[in-house]
This record gives C-alpha cells, structure tokens and sequence, in this order.
C-alpha cells in the first residue's frame, strides 16, 4: 500500500498530471495521457518507457469479470 504523504507528491512522468491510485489493480492512472503505471512490491514504476493504454487496463480487467 502506498501511503497518503507519498501519493500527494506523485505525478505523471510525462504530463506532470496527477495519478489516481487504484489499489485493487496495483497501478496509477494518467486520466491526461491515458496511461497507467505499474505499482511492483509497494513501489511505483514511473518510467514513461513503464506506461501502458489505459484501454489495455480496461480489457484486462473486463476478461477477468464472470
């Protein structure tokens, strides 16, 4: 988990945006730049070379719905 202090202070390597954490997904959200970034052992993974398509986090998460 990641805590209040350190989210307040993230930004979105590439637009400087704020990042939405969702902690049932393990990632931040770029709304801005449609994109998220993984979250690996409780850190954050803000390389822009790390970002991935929102849609993708989206397709994900519908094929795994009953």
């Amino acid at each position: 988990m990641i805590s209040k202090e350190l989210l307040e202070i993230l930004a979105c390597p590439k637009c400087k945006g704020e990042l939405i954490y969702e902690q049932e997904k393990k990632v931040l959200i770029c709304n801005k730049c449609k994109v998220y970034y993984p979250i690996e052992d409780d850190i954050p993974i803000l390389l822009i070379d790390s970002a991935r398509p929102l849609e993708e986090l989206q397709e994900g998460y519908q094929k795994k719905q009953p």
